[in-house]
Order: structure tokens, then sequence, then C-alpha cells
């Protein structure tokens, strides 16, 4: 019996990586989904319910499921970069500033006449899934350069001139999975913050806060996490092995998403894809230990009996052909 493959490196063995990434990053692309993301990764949406920050999530189609679009953007002179997925979302007002009912209504007329007017508060954010942890560069280097590749290119998008006060946040969120056992399911934010060496410096926050890479990682060998967290639910809904149907109940049941039918067929096209990938690298397990096997058996004869390698063969009832195609199978 075949042991189990790890299924990522069945993945990159495969040759389905390309069609792999196209259903998560569709999975992704869910306003549920985003929202939930959301709501447990910036501090700006801490507190709001799913619901709250669904409506703030790309506030120009609050009517549509699908969120942003994969985006390359190409600047002068400086390359391009090519986002999984770009969106904005409004910066929800503080309790604070609408402590009544009524201040609530009177801030959401205004969000909208600002929003027409295009003066609404926004964060920029980039949404990126990764597979491997380990790569030729750290993942929180490269998620620094993206966050600053979209300060950057808001000049003459955003702003023009010096105007440089409508700079918007971003923030760049990275999903990184089969994240190694000595780092588990972590979530990890790095941000400009401000440090008085000599005297002080009066600064909004506000200011300076203009960049945030968060990199959440996972590991289901540690556990899918605790029901409700961010771990747990981004474990549920990527995972390659678990039922379409049992990821349908979990993301109901805990998280209050209703799958429409197009977010049930990504979850449903990726499992049956993971299926595949698992049972193909199996299958090709099976095959090397047997190849194996073979080389060693016909070896073995060669060496104890003095035979050469045909009639070695032979004895062992294969044949020569066999035993060439075993050798160049375990050559790769």
């Amino acid at each position: 019996m075949g042991t189990k493959p790890d299924f990522y490196d069945a993945l990159r063995a495969s040759g389905l990586k390309v069609q792999y990434d196209h259903h998560i990053r569709n999975l992704l692309r869910f306003r549920p989904v985003i929202s939930h993301i959301l709501i447990r990764t910036l501090r700006e949406y801490s507190g709001l319910s799913p619901l709250e920050a669904s409506a703030l999530i790309d506030p120009v189609h609050t009517e549509a499921m699908l969120v942003g679009e994969s985006i390359e953007d190409a600047v002068p002179d400086e390359g391009e970069v090519l986002y999984d997925l770009r969106f904005s979302a409004e910066i929800p007002l503080s309790e604070e500033a609408v402590p009544d009912s009524a201040s609530r209504r009177n801030a959401d007329c205004s969000r909208a006449e600002n929003r027409a007017a295009g003066k609404s508060l926004c964060l920029l954010i980039n949404l990126e899934a990764q597979k491997n942890f380990y790569q030729k560069y750290r993942l929180v280097t490269r998620g620094i350069f993206y966050g600053a590749r979209m300060l950057s290119s808001q000049l003459g998008r955003e702003f023009s001139h010096s105007n440089y006060q409508k700079l918007k946040k971003v923030c760049s969120i990275w999903i990184c999975m089969n994240a190694p056992n000595r780092i588990g399911n972590s979530l990890t934010e790095y941000r400009i913050t401000k440090h008085d060496e000599i005297g002080y410096m009066a600064e909004r926050e506000t200011d300076y806060d203009k960049l945030s890479v968060i990199l959440i990682c996972l590991n289901t060998k540690k556990g899918l996490g605790e029901p409700g967290s961010l771990h747990h639910f981004l474990n549920v809904l990527l995972s390659p092995s678990m039922e379409p149907g049992k990821k349908e109940q979990i993301l109901s049941q805990i998280y209050g998403i209703t799958l429409k039918d197009e977010i049930r067929k990504e979850l449903v096209s990726m499992c049956n894809l993971g299926e595949a990938i698992e049972e193909n690298a199996l299958k090709k397990g099976q095959k090397v230990g047997r190849a194996e096997k073979l080389v060693q058996n016909v070896e073995a004869a060669m060496k104890n009996f003095h035979l050469d390698l045909r009639t070695a063969c032979e004895g062992l009832g294969s044949s020569l052909k066999e035993y060439e195609r075993a050798k160049k199978l375990l050559k790769g």
C-alpha cells in the first residue's frame, strides 16, 4: 500500500498548478470570504460584523458577488507587478465618531456623498495566495515591494502633483498554505510606526500609517484552528481534501455563509482537482516503488550469482527493456 503523498509536492509535480491557482483565486474573490478575512486581519475592521464589512468592500460595486480582479501594474522604468487580487475598501467610522443611531445615519449619508464626490477614505488592498513558504526571497519582503508599488502608483491616479495628503493606505495580505511546522498557524503584521528618539513629534497616525503587510500562515498538520477563528475559516475553505459537503456545512453553521452556485462550483472543482492530484501522485509513488524493487533484485542477482544483466532480468521473470524503463523512471 502506497504512502499518501504530500499534497503540495504532488501539486508541483502534476502540471496542474495553474488550474488549481485559478480555483483558489476565484474562492478568495467572493465578497463573503473577503469580509471574513478583513474583520480578522485589519485593525480598521476590528469589531465589524461580516455583513457590515461586506458593505464597505469595493463600494462602487456593492451588489457584485465577486470582488476585485487580477491586475498587472506597469510603471515606466519600474517593471511590471501582477497582483492575484486587488480592490478598494472604505475605512469604517469609529464608534466614538458616530455614538448614536441618528449620527450613524448621518454618517452613512455623508459617506455616500463623499463616495459620489470621490472623497471617501479608502484602503487599497492586495490579496495574494502562496502555496510555498520557502522561496528564493522572504514573503514579507515581496509584500513590502507590492505595497510600495501600490503607494507609488497612486500618483496620477489617486492624486496629482504634490497633493500627498490624498495618498491612500495600502494593505498587502498574503495567505501562505503549507507553512512549516515551526510556524504553524500564525498571523503577523508589518506596518509603519513612529518612534520618538529625541523630543516629541506631534503627528496623526493616519499621516504615516500608510503601509501594512500581513502574513497569514496555514498548517493543517497543526490542526484546523479554533472554530470561528481566521485560521479555521481559511483551513476549511482552502482544504484540498475536505469533502465539499462538509465544507458547506461548516461555512454555513459557523460562519453564516450561504453558498451561492458560483462559490459551490469552485469548492467542488477545487476538491475534485485535489483528489485527482493526490490519486495520480499515489499511483506514481506505487510505480516508483515497483521500479525500485525490480532494479534492486536484478542488481542483487548479478552480484550474488555473477550473472550478466539480461540473464538476471530473465531469471526474475522480467525483460531487459523493463529493467531499463525502471532505471529511467528512478532517474526522474
